[in-house]
């Protein structure tokens, strides 16, 4: 194996005046040893991780870095930089750049390298040594970890000297061992004097790449913990996976900190004592205050919920602050999203069904009566009914996970009974909401009930099912479930007798709900009204209608970014441009996700633009009768989509409008002045090159 960096990846002399310069110039020294493949390409990484947390840290240290299918072996390239460049630090600019690269797939062996240098960087004598040393050998030598700061310290030209003084430092180790020895001896006869337990405090440091900032910060709460008399274990979550705590040293520490910019892991290993949860870049700046502050919490006696009392998968999942308009729509989203599955396999199913064994494939008789293994007809109706019967779960699935978001796992069987008990009244898709909201409900009022504790044992297993399961069948049965079926009906009834205008501005409402916050609430409220009205046996033509203006209003954004990224990249930075390449891949699988990063830096010339077209799409699809059974799949299931010609169409006007609406809008941004001024800096650089060559000649 190489090495990590050599002197050719040195530069102490680095003369660049921003961090894209330094990135740029640090990581053409790579290129140059073969460490980086495409230049352009690892740039637009690094600044894909910069954009997400500047990577500047107290004490004049940069340390831009990612991880890249451009990078062929993990790679440190150093610059060092007299005038100081910016990387975002709260004490000023950065004097020493680490350009830290790593592969996709990067083997721990090479990541535990990385963490150590993330760790040295955080001992003044490492950095201060840096500032002094003159050779670009010796540096390489320093950070590989082959020579000591002090041996750094010296010139390349007075090696000699250090080899020297290593050698006297040899020479008076037996004699320091004795006076250790000594010392020891004299120790042993002294009465021993019990010392008062210190603090104790475990942590957890994690960042996006899991590269440098979960190391620094760990080894900054340790330096700090030291200091302060305070025992600190760091359990570092980086992309070399991580290494659990022994339990034992969890359950003896007095308080936790977490310094994460991702979710923690198994976070319910620290709960019930006093916590610090802070992003991952004040547990490298500020670690005394942390330590501090989790001391001062455990003194008041403020603990988190036990592990046992972290609430239902929604409240583990939100904020206690949440309001109930956003736990409601969080209850719907749970349900819905265990739903999907389901009418995806279903759909797709009965889709391929139509296709293979014809229209009238829903009148065909059950297989296990008749089927033929040579006729492609039996093959359609096997499928489809395969598809049907994935169906009658949507509702059932659909109320079961509702009640499971709000009461956890005794939601689950008041919630089937009554999602079957909606499907057998003909209450469908609305009654499957209703019959959800009622199981939550239920169960959460049976659990407010003190009960003795000889009954405890059982009331998860019998007696919160016995009941909860009473209740929902009598209030579905007798209570609410006939208004709920004729709704149902009256809304299926509504949507058959859309036609013509009112069928358009259906369309084009949709895709503008679709294309409003990409995956957001909003869109996925329309996203479910879409697989609602498909999630039966036979759904009607005008649902099937609303599902194929819903997915191909939302497979606009990405497509009209990528185009955009494509026809104008200049409008666009680099990284930019290459989450455009995505954004090609993500559109045409109906992810409508993948406009986020466009719209998440400039949304308020994205996102009118993507609704635009979206309007534009969805209105189209309705008017061309386009109609799909699958709720998911984009291009892939064009060839199960009724009128796929016209469809695509639809797609392509959409994608078009949104496109030119972005580039004329972000044409637009730059004021008049700016194009002047570059005009005048072109005719300043061509008078100067007019004078070098005066001067040359």
């Amino acid at each position: 194996m190489s090495e990590m960096i050599t002197a050719d990846l040195v530069d102490l002399d680095l003369s660049a005046e921003s961090k894209e310069a330094a990135a740029r110039a640090l990581a053409e020294r790579m290129v140059a040893e073969g460490r980086v493949t495409d230049l352009d390409g690892f740039l637009a990484d690094v600044a894909a991780r910069e954009a997400q947390m500047p990577t500047g840290l107290d004490g004049g240290i940069g340390i831009p870095h990612c991880r890249s299918e451009h990078v062929t072996e993990p790679t440190l390239a150093f610059g060092r930089s007299a005038a100081g460049i910016d990387f975002g630090a709260a004490d000023g600019p950065a004097d020493l750049v680490f350009l830290i690269a790593a592969p996709a797939g990067a083997d721990d062996a090479h990541l535990t390298i990385l963490s150590s240098l993330a760790r040295q960087l955080m001992n003044t004598e490492f950095t201060d040594a840096l500032r002094a040393v003159s050779v670009p050998g010796t540096a390489a030598a320093l950070i590989r970890g082959d020579v000591t700061p002090a041996e750094a310290a010296e010139d390349a030209a007075a090696e000699g000297t250090c080899v020297a003084e290593a050698g006297k430092d040899t020479a008076t180790a037996p004699a320091a061992a004795s006076a250790g020895a000594a010392a020891g001896s004299t120790t042993a006869q002294t009465p021993e004097v019990p010392e008062e337990r210190p603090f104790r405090i475990v942590a957890v440091t994690s960042c996006p790449t899991g590269i440098a900032h979960t190391y620094m910060a760990a080894e900054s709460l340790e330096n700090a913990g030291r200091e302060a008399g305070v025992e600190v274990t760091v359990e570092t979550q980086g992309s070399a996976g991580f290494t659990r705590l022994d339990p034992a040293v969890i359950a003896a520490a007095d308080g936790v900190v977490f310094a994460h910019d991702v979710p923690v892991r198994e976070k319910d290993r620290f709960a019930g004592k006093p916590t610090v949860d802070v992003g991952v870049k004040a547990g490298i700046n500020r670690p005394a205050e942390l330590i501090s502050e989790v001391r001062a919490k455990a003194e008041r006696g403020e603990k988190t919920a036990p592990a046992g009392d972290t609430g239902t998968p929604v409240d583990r999942a939100g904020d206690s602050t949440e309001g109930y308009g956003t736990k409601l729509r969080k209850w719907l989203m749970s349900g819905v999203s265990y739903m999907v599955p389901f009418v995806a396999a279903g759909g797709l199913l009965m889709a391929v069904g139509f296709a293979i064994g014809g229209w009238k494939v829903n009148k065909a008789p059950s297989v296990m009566d008749h089927f033929v293994w040579t006729q492609t007809d039996s093959w359609g109706a096997l499928l489809f009914q395969i598809g049907g019967m994935a169906f009658t779960f949507l509702v059932p699935v659909l109320a079961g996970y509702i009640a499971y978001g709000m009461a956890d796992r005794p939601g689950l069987v008041p919630g089937f009974v009554g999602g079957a008990i909606s499907l057998s009244i003909n209450a469908g898709f609305l009654g499957g909401l209703a019959a959800g909201l009622i199981a939550g409900g239920v169960v959460l009022a049976i659990q407010r009930v003190r009960i003795p504790a000889a009954m405890r044992g059982i009331m998860p297993v019998v007696v919160i099912p016995l009941i909860s399961s009473a209740v929902v069948g009598f209030l579905m049965f007798v209570v609410i479930g006939k208004p709920i079926a004729a709704a149902q009906k009256g809304m299926t009834d509504w949507l058959n007798g859309l036609t013509g205008t009112n069928a358009v501005l259906l369309g084009a409402l949709l895709g503008l709900m679709m294309c409003f916050d990409l995956g957001g609430p909003v869109n996925k409220v329309a996203y479910t009204f879409a697989t609602a009205g498909i999630a039966v046996a036979g759904p009607s033509d005008s649902a099937m209608k609303i599902m194929a203006a819903v997915m191909a209003a939302g497979m606009v954004p990405p497509l009209a970014m990528a185009l955009a990224t494509t026809v104008r990249g200049k409008l666009f930075t680099p990284a930019e441009r290459e989450n455009g390449k995505a954004a090609w891949v993500l559109g045409a699988s109906f992810i409508s996700e993948g406009a986020i990063p466009f719209a998440a830096t400039d949304p308020l010339r994205v996102i009118p633009s993507a609704m635009a077209g979206g309007a534009v799409t969805g209105s189209l699809s309705m008017m061309f009768d386009a109609t799909l059974r699958a709720p998911h799949g984009g291009i892939f299931v064009v060839p199960l989509i009724g009128n796929p010609f016209f469809y695509l169409i639809a797609i392509a006007a959409g994608v078009c409008v949104s496109t030119a609406l972005v580039v004329v809008l972000k044409g637009m941004r730059k004021p008049a002045q700016d194009s002047q001024a570059a005009e005048s800096a072109k005719i300043r650089a061509a008078g100067e090159k007019e004078s070098e060559q005066a001067i040359a000649a």
